[in-house]
């Protein structure tokens, strides 16, 4: 579905990623993990568009996506959960759902995935018309999970969606990403949380100073107490 191949990004002189590849096939979870400067937000904002790489191709359902401005990607199917969550603080719940939905034409779609993020996240439903930014981390992150869900992507792109909540909260997201593998869902999950990628996850890309450090099956990862050192 997703296809990164030497993928380099640059800030005038400072190199933050440096050629990188990666896969990611439909109905995958892939796990991308590594510490902060790692270039982990810079491969997003090129998998987004609103940073172009310096060399290499991004290949999207067999799309090459140089051309292809951001609010087209997501038309095409891609949907990004940004680190910081990027909702409308001062908008009420079912506001940021309905913006999330934007890209959809159907009221009756956008009503449905509504409904369906309050199944997902029962809480959400109980906050319908509270806004956004008088909830705790954990409600607001849910909440953003759905807004990215909104639209009916193909891939779902999750950036650190565990910074700064409590492990209870990290555990109830694990268990949604595995719901929504359950329903075939594409997810590109970014973190530095190695124990939550690697409880959700079926391969993992170990990214460091750039470049691509290791990559393997999850099971492998957990079994390889080396690479596990370096995760630590």
């Amino acid at each position: 579905m997703l296809e990164l191949s030497d993928i380099t990004v640059r800030y005038g002189p400072f190199l933050a990623v440096d050629r990188v590849s990666l896969r990611v096939d439909a109905g995958e979870i892939i796990g991308l993990v590594g510490p902060n400067g790692a270039g982990k937000s810079s491969l997003v904002k090129a998998i987004g568009g609103s940073v172009v790489p310096r060399a290499g191709r991004i290949v999207f359902g067999g799309e090459d996506l140089a051309r292809v401005p951001t609010h087209q990607r997501i038309a095409r199917g891609i949907s990004i959960v940004p680190e910081g969550r990027g909702l409308f603080a001062n908008m009420s719940v079912e506001e940021n759902l309905l913006m999330g939905g934007y890209p959809l034409k159907s009221k009756g779609q956008i009503a449905l995935n509504i409904e369906r993020s309050f199944a997902l996240f029962p809480i959400l439903a109980e906050r319908r018309w509270q806004a956004a930014g008088t909830l705790s981390g954990g409600q607001q992150q849910m909440l953003a999970i759905c807004v990215g869900l909104m639209s009916d992507p193909k891939l779902l792109v999750l950036d650190e969606p565990s910074l700064g909540l409590a492990p209870i909260v990290v555990a109830e997201i694990g268990r949604t990403l595995r719901g929504l593998r359950d329903k075939h869902l594409t997810v590109l999950l970014v973190e530095q949380n190695a124990k939550l990628t690697c409880s959700v996850a079926d391969r993992i890309y170990i990214l460091g100073a750039g470049t691509v450090q290791h990559h393997d099956a999850a099971d492998k990862i957990l079994a390889n107490p080396v690479v596990l050192d370096h995760l630590v």
